[in-house]
């Protein structure tokens, strides 16, 4: 469906791709992925203009337009996320969350993507006031949304119970949260509950049979399974698996036998498949094979090579993810032995980031653009957004900035029959257009 934002173009008092409709350029601008939005505002006022307005943003949400992002939050940021556009290979700083808990260092949250929003949830707060250095710090229920068509932060409904080191997954367009830890319950907390993004409410979920504190969440098969990170402690040693048909927990013979797993596990949208890192003086990666039950790797994380040291080197606290069916490892830090063999060395804060396809083997990695700014070393926090897949494949843009050397466009989708498309070239000083809309079959 077309929207008609007839007085916002008039207010442009120009054609925003001269020889188009104005109706027909806006879809155009709105395809482009959100990496490109500094150079495309660069274009002219008009474009500046355009897409800086509320109504741009409300009708790339009626679209449904929010594009691919990876968002990340690393020890060195100072609880400022950065956000990755991988069809733009571009990487771009988030507006600052404007917390309560902003002066301190959050850390045990989670992390979590759903109806084209990015949510921040609960978690610990550090205190960090030199005069009482020993205080505890403040466990929060507080949750945050990031709007991608805004760009902006809000506060919503916060949950029932404050808890920090939680399971967390997207299951059926709902976030589950259960488990974790707070200073009530340090030993673990049974208590669940469930946020309906479109209605902004949570609900409570009936408690787990076990206590789970430092849990993982996976969303598989449509069912939320909180799997414990406490391995080898007897009273914390299974899976609780909620069922939504019924309503109703069970606990499974413990399916995470990972004492030092990283991070947390992947699902890989598509084929129900698992992955995570294990860290066991080497970084495996590993998939699980759901007939058998059983674990087996598929590669290993790369040794990152530094341009000044001759040895490649082992990272360590880095991030794991998944985008667009690949798996993403991003940061770290990794220990630079001098090589006198004095035994003293540096710990070196990483902003590399490697990407492969977990289905070509063996696998392959490669690096794309690294993080910017501050966004280096150990990462607190990482998760990526998807956009639904749309039918609208009615035209391809291709724009290029001849005075700064920039290409970007749409990509192509093959299910389209090319050889039915006529082109219009469109010119706006040093920027070039070709548009290409279906002829009449």
């Amino acid at each position: 469906m077309i929207v008609n934002y007839s007085c916002v173009l008039e207010s442009l008092h120009q054609a925003i791709i001269p020889g188009l409709p104005d109706d027909l350029a806006l879809r155009c601008l709105a395809k482009l992925s959100h990496g490109y939005r500094g150079l495309v505002e660069s274009v002219s006022k008009t474009w500046r203009d355009l897409i800086r307005s509320s109504e741009y943003a409300n009708y790339k949400a009626r679209e449904r337009l929010c594009g691919n992002w990876l968002f990340v939050l690393t020890e060195c940021s100072n609880n400022e996320w950065v956000a990755y556009d991988p069809e733009a290979d571009r990487w771009h700083p988030l507006p600052k969350i404007p917390s309560v808990h902003a002066e301190g260092k959050q850390y045990g949250f989670s992390c979590i993507s759903v109806c084209s929003r990015f949510f921040v949830i609960g978690g610990s707060y550090s205190r960090d006031n030199p005069a009482f250095p020993h205080q505890r710090p403040l466990v929060t229920n507080e949750v945050m949304q990031f709007d991608p068509f805004k760009k902006q932060w809000t506060n919503v409904a916060s949950m029932i119970t404050p808890r920090s080191h939680f399971a967390c997954s997207v299951v059926s367009g709902k976030i589950y949260v259960a488990g974790g830890r707070n200073l009530s319950c340090t030993r673990g907390l049974a208590l669940a509950e469930v946020y309906d993004p479109v209605a902004d409410k949570w609900e409570e979920l009936p408690p787990m049979p076990h206590a789970q504190m430092d849990c993982l969440g996976l969303s598989y098969k449509g069912k939320f399974h909180v799997l414990s990170d406490q391995v080898g402690l007897p009273d914390q040693n299974t899976s609780e698996v909620f069922s939504l048909s019924d309503g109703t927990w069970c606990t499974m013979e413990d399916v995470w036998p990972f004492p030092r797993a990283m991070q947390f596990a992947v699902q890989v949208i598509g084929d129900n498949r698992v992955y995570t890192v294990v860290d066991w003086g080497e970084s495996f990666i590993k998939t699980r094979d759901t007939e058998k039950g059983e674990w087996y790797n598929i590669g290993s994380v790369p040794s990152v090579v530094l341009p000044d040291h001759c040895r490649q080197l082992e990272a360590f606290g880095y991030g794991f993810t998944a985008l667009q069916n690949e798996l993403y490892v991003l940061g770290g830090k990794a220990l630079k032995w001098e090589q006198s063999g004095a035994g003293r060395f540096d710990i070196v804060k990483l902003d590399v980031v490697r990407v492969c396809n977990p289905l070509v083997k063996p696998l392959k990695w490669r690096e794309t653009r690294p993080m910017i700014g501050s966004a280096r070393g150990t990462v607190i926090g990482c998760a990526s957004m998807e956009e639904e897949s749309s039918c609208d494949q009615g035209f391809i843009l291709s724009f290029h900035s001849i005075k700064q050397g920039h290409n970007l466009a749409l990509r192509r989708d093959t299910s389209i029959n090319y050889k039915h498309f006529k082109n219009h070239v469109s010119h706006r000083g040093d920027n070039a257009y070709l548009l290409g809309v279906p002829e009449e079959q």
